[in-house]
């Protein structure tokens, strides 16, 4: 899962003392407010979760991919079309695609550690690792262009306008012409935490109005997450085309 460096002022959306994160009529007000002389070296962050727990266990982990698969197969894209996962982690939905045979895929997140388990688990030869930061990009500037991009639980943590800003620049500058994206992130009821990092919350037209008008809202729908401790989280999935 992909991260940055918080802070306590200057965001895009706005965070209240009852933490309503990414209400569109507050994107001009600070978005999470946090200690803002803690500082947190991401990638380590990020590493050490990776290292102190186990897959199966994390927050984000799933073996279901029926709401993701759901949208990526609306695309209608054949199985060689080249997919990038924004923040993979150790996802299962390399493996569920790897399944179904798409066989063009470019996983991505800060964390080596979460990579280098998912080379343990699939191979190191069946799809393209990159380990590199969403919102300073080096090694992603120079990818080819890409027929889908996917992110689920990633976009929420970037609270800064110039963190959304800068990841946004990038996503729409690998996405091919009459290509797709898929976010999901937590949904305006969502949790306002997670992995001990505040978290933004989004709704399908914060989504649209960062992407902008070249991009049409093809589909999109509420889901809610069952974690691995039971507990539940509200999704929201949209998928967009890029025009």
């Amino acid at each position: 899962m992909q991260m940055f460096q918080p802070k306590s002022k200057g965001g895009f959306m706005n965070s209240s003392i009852n933490g309503n994160c990414c209400n569109i009529a507050d994107k001009d007000k600070s978005c999470c407010t946090i200690d803002a002389n803690k500082k947190i070296n991401i990638k380590e962050h990020w590493n050490r979760v990776y290292l102190n727990s186990p897959v199966n266990k994390l927050g984000w982990y799933e073996t279901d991919h029926a709401p993701m698969m759901k949208l990526i197969l609306k695309t209608g894209l054949n199985k060689s079309a080249r997919i990038a996962i924004a923040g993979a982690g150790s996802t299962t939905l390399v493996d569920e695609l790897l399944d179904r045979g798409y066989s063009n895929i470019v996983a991505t997140d800060i964390s080596e550690v979460s990579l280098q388990d998912l080379k343990s688990r699939i191979g190191n030869d069946k799809i393209e690792f990159i380990v590199d930061d969403l919102t300073k990009p080096i090694k992603l500037k120079n990818i080819l262009p890409v027929d889908l991009w996917i992110d689920r639980a990633v976009l929420h943590f970037f609270i800064e306008e110039a963190d959304q800003n800068a990841y946004f620049a990038l996503l729409k500058s690998k996405i091919r012409s009459e290509g797709f994206v898929i976010l999901a992130e937590y949904n305006l009821d969502g949790a306002k935490h997670c992995a001990g990092l505040p978290v933004c919350r989004f709704s399908k037209e914060i989504l649209m109005e960062k992407l902008g008008e070249n991009f049409k809202l093809v589909s999109s729908f509420e889901h809610i997450y069952t974690m691995p401790s039971g507990a539940k989280r509200p999704y929201i999935y949209a998928l967009f085309k890029f025009l």
